[in-house]
């Protein structure tokens, strides 16, 4: 089974950029790949792609050495173990709230006798090699969102859950659990401080921070707070974007 790239990246200490997949066209994940984003992250709990339409986005994924994510659309077993017999070398995981919601993740993400991950890689097997039972715990990549005043106030105990390899912030909802107006790069004062806060304790327990941005500028600037897995765009907003530049180039 070849390397993760991202653990690649994360032991020289340099920051993984990643792009949002929230549309469920192949062609789409395709072009999207072919960039040299060092991950997609297929989103399966707001985009548009759900556990029967996601292997098409993956396939295409794999045609680049591009790592395969997907945000799952909450803590279930039976939905993870799939996506990571789907080819997954990255699960993000929403609404973490507790250690013990921490610790279920990683034991359905993990192999036994460490966790009680069922076997049967299908499709992982054929794309990351017949070795896949012995080497996918080491590979696999397991991000807890941090997003809720419970996930703060447990913050340090979901840190110390062995197996958890990093954290992903989701200023949005965070903003709203705090209160305030949901933002991702322009976050009112009292979420910054609390992301600053999720970063230096993540640190702090060697955990890989990682955070959902609105921006290139919003991913350079937490890449250089220390954020080691940025999300700097997504496919729908760049076609927004594209489009509405051609336009306000024809009506100019």
């Amino acid at each position: 089974m070849k390397d993760n790239r991202l653990r690649t990246l994360w032991q020289q200490d340099r920051p993984a950029v990643n792009a949002w997949l929230s549309l469920r066209d192949g062609f789409a994940a395709e072009l999207m790949a072919h960039q040299g984003f060092d991950a997609l992250t297929v989103d399966l709990q707001h985009g548009l792609a759900d556990t029967h339409t996601m292997l098409p986005l993956l396939q295409a994924i794999a045609a680049t050495p591009t790592v395969p994510v997907v945000r799952v659309p909450w803590l279930e077993a039976g939905v993870l173990m799939r996506v990571l017999d789907a080819g997954a070398l990255g699960v993000i995981c929403p609404m973490v709230n507790t250690r013990e919601e921490a610790q279920r993740f990683v034991a359905w993400t993990t192999y036994a006798p460490r966790g009680t991950r069922s076997y049967g890689p299908l499709r992982a097997k054929l794309v990351h090699g017949d070795d896949y039972a012995t080497a996918a715990d080491a590979a696999i990549v397991r991000f807890a969102m941090i997003e809720t005043a419970q996930a703060l106030d447990h913050l340090d105990a979901i840190l110390s859950v062995e197996g958890l390899d990093a954290i992903y912030i989701g200023p949005s909802d965070l903003s709203l659990a705090l209160g305030c107006k949901p933002a991702f790069d322009s976050v009112e004062p009292k979420v910054a401080e609390a992301i600053a806060h999720i970063l230096a304790r993540a640190q702090a327990h060697n955990v890989v921070a990682g955070i959902h941005n609105g921006s290139a500028a919003g991913a350079r600037a937490r890449a250089a707070m220390g954020f080691r897995f940025v999300t700097a765009v997504a496919d729908a907003q760049l076609l927004a974007a594209g489009a509405q530049a051609v336009l306000a180039a024809m009506r100019a």
